[in-house]
């Protein structure tokens, strides 16, 4: 584990990490031979050589004890300062890190697991150096010391406490092995039970309007059963090879008070050397205890350190080493040729697909779900790399232009709306922080965001809570049109989300995304008829290719896909809730 920490800290903290083992070792042996230092001494104490046959001994174990302090100290502090430089390194790295990789990396079961491995997991990598590393190394130093010391007052009570140690490390690392996966499932349950707390939390409202407040939330009952199943195979993997672990090294200790008895009995060994070796023993079985007590913390911080690890050697997009310049600064076209795409191996989403978006139009994507809709606004925004083809924005391939330049000319307005928990103004500002007074009203009054701010008591300052949740889900869809606005990129990808709005949100966001569109490359997937029918081309996808491609009156001239699409969306925008007639009794 000390090799997999020097790999992910900065020279500097790896070096101090050096210092701070090799002061642990000088620790662990220098406790060692002041345990054996107790044997002259007792047998001094408690034999014919009385206070002052003990007073060199005693002088030799102050001054190993004097040696001891220092290194105890100094190894302490470096190991604080390690473990302080440790976590700011891995933040560090983490974050730098993660900002290089592709957004389609960022799934919710990811997302969740990297805000645990920056909480919890960042701070139990952190205590390695700063409270485990000392009781692990002491545990394994001292003893050896302890042992090969014991050599020079009686060999066969040091074969004796030899026997401990291939016992305790056979036993410690059988119940690694036994709980290791079983460790990682009861991890994943967790995360699970706590996902669906949170969710279970979100959904009150519905809940409580159907009546299911107390039953009929399965999937939280599954998850706690699942947690609580998982956490008790985990214990009867782990209670096991504990008690064969503080078996095996009381088995030793037995082992030294039996021999030690018998060579007492036959006159090998004097009561006073007999009493001090069994005090030697007993401070050779005591960091081993320790050890198993800390074993299952040692092996959460080693998987935390394995997620990092994880995370760090990731690959990101590969990045041109000159970004290629497109030879027409004002072309904002969008095109894929031939692009093959699929997020596991063997299904793919989209296979050989090609679609070309003429610049300053928009070509609205419909087709059933699953068709590969939003798997084409995804790779032209570089989510992903095409598995085959090509992605191309203003006729350069988006591998060479380099993410920095295409996310300047590319907006993206999706259904999932994330707002920071911050200022109304701040979030519209995330876009380009640099821009004038004028230039923030104006893309917050387009969106019609200045209606919301002016009803709400702090108006611009208003916070808007972690995700948005202050504001209605209309209202988080204007303030990221607002964004988009003032970003003010050529290119707009648009995943269309009005349906679950109320009227007037409705409204507002159509006039939002009017103001959006105008002198712009929009690529938008639409649900709404009035929106398919201005599209200036239509693309009707189906088993992830282009099925059908052109006008609204051009497809529904050919009587195909999209003629009895809209036919099935005109009639269902025809349904209406009535009351059901009464019947007589």
């Amino acid at each position: 584990m000390i090799r997999r920490l020097l790999t992910v800290l900065e020279p500097p903290e790896a070096a101090l990490l050096r210092r701070t083992v090799a002061g642990l070792l000088i620790c662990a042996v220098l406790q060692g031979i002041a345990f054996a230092l107790l044997v002259p001494l007792l047998r001094e104490l408690l034999g014919d050589g009385g206070i002052s046959g003990a007073l060199p001994w005693l002088g030799a174990l102050a001054a190993v004890f004097a040696g001891y302090a220092v290194a105890y100290w100094s190894s302490t502090v470096s190991g604080y300062r390690t473990g302080a430089g440790l976590s700011r390194t891995l933040y560090h790295r983490l974050g730098d890190h993660v900002s290089t990789l592709p957004l389609g990396w960022f799934t919710a079961e990811r997302t969740g697991g990297l805000a645990q491995l920056s909480s919890k997991g960042v701070i139990a990598v952190m205590g390695v150096p700063a409270h485990l590393l000392r009781p692990v190394i002491t545990a394994f130093v001292t003893p050896l010391v302890v042992v090969a010391l014991m050599f020079a007052f009686d060999w066969r009570l040091a074969l004796a406490s030899l026997v401990t140690l291939p016992l305790a490390a056979a036993a410690y690392r059988v119940t690694g092995r036994a709980i290791d996966g079983q460790e990682r499932a009861h991890e994943a349950a967790s995360a699970e039970a706590g996902g669906r707390v949170i969710e279970f939390a979100r959904a009150q409202p519905v809940l409580r309007a159907f009546g299911r407040t107390v039953h009929g939330h399965r999937e939280l009952d599954d998850a706690l059963a699942a947690q609580r199943a998982s956490g008790r195979r985990l214990l009867l993997r782990a209670v096991p090879g504990f008690a064969a672990f503080v078996f095996s090294v009381q088995f030793g200790f037995t082992s030294v008070l039996m021999v030690g008895t018998v060579l007492a009995l036959g006159g090998s060994v004097d009561a006073p050397e007999l009493i001090a070796l069994l005090v030697l023993a007993a401070r050779f079985v005591e960091p081993l205890i320790v050890a198993a007590d800390l074993g299952a913390t040692l092996r959460i911080a080693d998987g935390a350190l394995n997620r990092v690890q994880t995370v760090l050697t990731t690959e990101p997009l590969p990045e041109p080493a000159v970004p290629a310049v497109p030879s027409d600064p004002a072309d904002t076209s969008v095109e894929l040729a031939g692009v093959s795409f699929g997020y596991r191996p063997g299904s793919p989403v989209l296979s050989g697909f090609s679609l070309r978006v003429p610049a300053r139009t928009m070509t609205a994507l419909v087709g059933p779900s699953g068709s590969g809709k939003t798997t084409v606004t995804r790779l032209v925004a570089r989510f992903f790399d095409a598995e085959e083809g090509q992605v191309r924005v203003a006729g350069v391939d988006v591998r060479e232009l380099g993410t920095e330049a295409l996310m300047s000319r590319v907006s993206l307005v999706f259904q999932d709306v994330y707002l920071f928990d911050a200022t109304i103004a701040e979030n519209i500002r995330l876009a380009r922080p640099e821009a004038s007074e004028a230039e923030f009203h104006r893309a917050a009054r387009l969106a019609r965001v200045d209606e919301i701010a002016a009803r709400l008591p702090d108006g611009w300052d208003t916070r808007v809570g972690e995700g948005g949740t202050a504001l209605s889900g209309g209202e988080r869809q204007r303030v990221s049109i607002a964004r988009a606005i003032l970003k003010d990129a050529p290119i707009v990808l648009l995943d269309e989300a009005t349906a679950a709005l109320d009227p007037e949100n409705e409204h507002a966001v159509q006039d939002a995304l009017a103001a959006l569109a105008a002198d712009r490359t929009l690529l938008v997937i639409a649900h709404r008829l009035q929106t398919i029918a201005s599209a200036d081309r239509i693309a009707v996808l189906d088993e992830g290719r282009v099925a059908e491609l052109g006008t609204h009156d051009e497809l529904l001239a050919l009587d195909g896909r999209y003629a009895r699409y809209w036919a099935e969306r005109s009639r269902a925008g025809g349904w209406r809730l009535t009351a059901a007639p009464e019947t007589a009794p």
